[in-house]
C-alpha cells in the first residue's frame, strides 16, 4: 500500500483536491466527490506513466500554516 498526500481547499463553489506527490488535482461539489475524482485522476496519471494501474486504498492528509 501507498500512501499519497493531498491538500483539499474550497474555491468558489466546488472543493479542489491537489496532490502533493505527483503534479495532479481534480475538484468536485463536495469534499467527498472531489477526494474521488482525485483518486480516479492519480490512477489514470500513473496508468499513463507505464506502470501497472494500482488501487489506491488510503490517502492521508497535511498541513500548511502561513503567516
Amino acid at each position: 500500500m501507498r500512501s499519497l498526500h493531498y491538500t483539499l481547499h474550497r474555491e468558489d463553489l466546488d472543493y479542489v483536491a491537489q496532490c502533493l506527490d505527483f503534479d495532479v488535482s481534480s475538484f468536485g461539489a463536495s469534499k467527498e466527490e472531489a477526494l474521488e475524482m482525485l483518486r480516479e485522476a492519480i490512477e489514470l496519471y500513473l496508468e499513463d506513466e507505464g506502470g501497472d494501474s494500482p488501487h489506491i486504498s488510503e490517502v492521508s492528509v497535511g498541513e500548511l500554516s502561513i503567516a
